[in-house]
């Protein structure tokens, strides 16, 4: 996952994050509904006019910048007329007429800020910056007006107040109708007077501070000071394929400068295609040292600094949490989770320190040792050595390197290969589109079908890097699964978007293990979206509790080591054998090195994101940011640091992206997806009576809570020890 300008409108479980992260109701989808009184204006815009298109997809085609912020701008007018409507019902409050009115009444806003966010996200294009920011105060200042609406809040405490009483209601309407209280009761509907308007007043900053947060995130990664040139002799250890990408970076930033190609100049950029094949294989320590000065000082000062906004950021969460009655802001995000707390945050967070650290040390102890064999005694293993020597000693140890795959994981053939996995486990099925818009000629999109042979939903695919995409990979959607009381589903449209290097002339696109990783990863997400049978929107996909959600997509990367999966479509793309044995077997032994060294950087950012949301007292303006960051990650300090370089100004997920005080999700979730992957293990990987009962929760969404789903399909709550197993630490 990554993050999004509007967390609440990201990749996956976004409509649960409004404002930085205070849990908020979704813009809910509407469907006209027998007995339910409608507003009687039509939407205009043309994101709207969209019956022609098949799925209700969106029409890239015909809309500009300035269209998607009009449609913001109107619908927010139509959902407020929809909300007057039900506030001014003379009828007593019931399910139908205040909780599923008001749950169906913002669809065209959903589909008007999904579609700005997630397109400003993926193009990063200038005019698509300013709708964002121009909408920005408007969508808050929305979102507060209906979280502050007594007449509105007085309906839905109504009906909560009476639940016992009422008759007919499914699981999945209580669960509606208790959500809707707790999102209300969570975002101030219940304060009173001064503490209303602060609460407002509070919400706009919020939103401003989180989207100018992500801009500086994407405008840093252009920056050119953050760029490395280099000569043909300054490349020794790079692979010619990154090297061609140097190569053609290089063409391409001297072209937009106006400037005459110079063919002796490679250029490496702080962009991930760029930059972390360059910190693993170049030999040359002092131009390692630079780039990653380059990658860990983004942010910190400039034009594009994002210090003093993230003091700010933390300031006002924690303003806000304490005006709802919670001591700090990570008390408030954490009551509905499975978590509860931030004590059994730091109770898992210091578990897996004391299991992950030791071995973690040991690891570093024995990488530094390999390398002073050839730099000397006294070598000192540094964070811009660790990928070098690691890798060099997981190819000396389990003769392995990354390289080594690449071959065998060509673009066309790994998404038949990741999408077929949905095919052994769950009988989806996919077929590439040319009918539909894409947004960017990049963009690939299949109708996707389930086991019965109907269709699914949408999948929008966006692979390849490119100026001004923010960087990292993640999932979201254009629209949200919904079914009307007659059970008609409304599609889901849903999107991958990664950063894979993009094909040179007629070269084929090799992946890395970790880019193919990262493909499963994501494309768990989108399976959740797809596989939703839910009847509302704001419980549909992958509006669950942020440390469930990742689950699904953590599950799906297990497949990267089991050669039944890989003999799929895991072919040399010259001489189409599959991958050997061996190199697999090697794979999964050079997997688990450096296990404890990966789940201590994630410790890293877990301990740091609670270190901002447990303050009780407001950071000063003149705090030393990168000295709390040192503080907050003490007790699990990898390297020493180096001045100039701290993660927090480039820490977009729990600044803008929706993971403040839910980082340490995906470390949660690890847990869940290894004990879920041990029942396969335990019946076969493809086993349909357990992939079954897998894909249960996949549909299921947020309408039943997540423990109860896990234990149902799993006959007992998780626990640590099959994470242990797969990575190594217990035997």
């Amino acid at each position: 996952m990554n993050k999004s300008p509007l967390p609440n409108f990201n990749r996956m479980n976004m409509n649960k994050f409004l404002a930085g992260g205070l849990t908020a109701l979704s813009l809910m989808a509407f469907t006209p509904q027998a007995g339910i009184a409608l507003a009687a204006s039509t939407p205009q815009s043309v994101l709207f006019q969209t019956r022609t298109l098949p799925y209700g997809a969106i029409p890239f085609d015909r809309l500009t910048a300035a269209d998607y912020e009009k449609a913001v701008t109107e619908a927010i007018a139509l959902q407020n007329e929809r909300i007057a409507e039900i506030t001014s019902n003379p009828e007593a409050p019931t399910f139908e007429n205040t909780i599923v009115a008001l749950e169906r009444s913002g669809d065209e806003l959903s589909r008007a800020v999904l579609a700005l966010g997630n397109l400003e996200h993926a193009l990063g294009s200038e005019d698509l910056m300013e709708a964002l920011q121009n909408v920005t105060p408007a969508l808050s200042e929305h979102e507060a007006s209906m979280m502050l609406n007594e007449a509105l809040w007085n309906r839905i405490k109504t009906v909560y107040d009476n639940r016992e009483s009422l008759t007919g209601l499914t699981p999945e309407d209580q669960r509606l109708l208790s959500e809707t209280y707790i999102s209300f009761a969570d975002n101030g509907a219940a304060l009173k007077g001064e503490d209303r308007d602060k609460y407002r007043r509070l919400n706009a900053e919020l939103s401003e501070l989180n989207v100018k947060f992500a801009q500086n995130l994407a405008n840093g990664m252009k920056d050119p000071s953050k760029r490395l040139w280099l000569k043909a002799d300054q490349l020794a250890g790079l692979p010619e394929a990154i090297k061609e990408a140097a190569r053609h970076d290089a063409k391409e930033a001297l072209e937009a400068d106006g400037k005459a190609d110079d063919e002796s100049l490679y250029l490496f950029t702080v962009y991930m295609p760029s930059y972390s094949p360059f910190i693993k294989y170049a030999e040359d320590r002092d131009l390692r040292k630079q780039m990653y000065q380059l990658y860990n000082s983004r942010n910190v000062d400039g034009e594009f600094s994002n210090v003093a906004l993230l003091k700010d950021i933390a300031n006002v969460r924690l303003e806000l949490a304490q005006l709802l009655g919670h001591p700090s802001y990570a008390d408030y995000a954490l009551k509905h989770t499975m978590a509860g707390n931030p004590d059994t945050v730091y109770g898992m967070l210091n578990e897996l320190r004391e299991a992950y650290y030791p071995a973690m040390q040991a690891e570093i102890d024995e990488i530094q040792n390999f390398a002073r064999q050839t730099e000397g005694p006294d070598f000192k293993l540094e964070a811009w050595d660790y990928s070098y020597w690691s890798d060099r000693m997981k190819n000396a140890k389990y003769a392995f390197n990354d390289e080594d795959m690449k071959p065998y994981f060509e673009l066309n053939n790994t998404i038949k290969g990741v999408f077929g996995l949905a095919t052994k486990l769950y009988g989806y099925t996919f077929k590439e589109t040319k009918e539909l818009p894409g947004y960017h000629p990049d963009v690939k999109i299949y109708e996707v079908y389930g086991p019965d042979k109907k269709l699914l939903g949408i999948l929008y695919a966006d692979f390849f890097y490119r100026a001004g995409k923010s960087p990292g990979a993640w999932m979201t959607e254009f629209q949200t699964e919904v079914k009307d009381d007659a059970g008609n589903r409304t599609l889901p449209l849903i999107s991958i978007v990664c950063n894979f290097t993009k094909p040179i002339g007629n070269n084929p696109v090799l992946l890395t293990p970790y880019e193919v990783e990262t493909f499963l990863h994501e494309f768990g997400h989108a399976l959740h979206g797809l596989s939703s049978e839910a009847k509302y929107a704001s419980i549909s996909g992958t509006n669950v509790y942020h440390d469930f959600v990742e689950l699904f997509s953590q599950f799906n990367e297990n497949y990267l080591t089991e050669k039944e999966f890989l003999d799929g479509f895991a072919k040399h793309y010259k001489t189409g054998k599959k991958m050997p044995k061996d190199l697999i077997d090697r794979f999964v032994k050079a997997s688990q090195y450096g296990a404890a060294y990966a789940c201590v950087r994630q410790l890293n950012f877990g301990f740091l994101d609670m270190a901002y949301h447990t303050i009780r007292e407001p950071l000063r303006a003149s705090a030393d940011i990168e000295a709390f960051e040192n503080e907050a990650i003490a007790p699990v300090r990898i390297f020493e640091s180096l001045p100039g370089c701290f993660i927090s100004p480039g820490f977009g997920h729990i600044f803008s992206g929706g993971y403040a005080a839910g980082y340490y999700g995906y470390k949660w979730s690890e847990e869940l997806d290894a004990d879920a992957f041990a029942a396969f293990q335990e019946n076969g990987i493809f086993d349909k009576k357990t992939a079954d009962k897998f894909r249960k929760m996949l549909q299921s969404g947020g309408t039943v809570d997540p423990m109860t789903l896990y234990i149902e399909f799993r006959g007992k709550k998780p626990t640590v020890d099959a994470l242990l197993k797969r990575d190594g630490i217990k035997k």
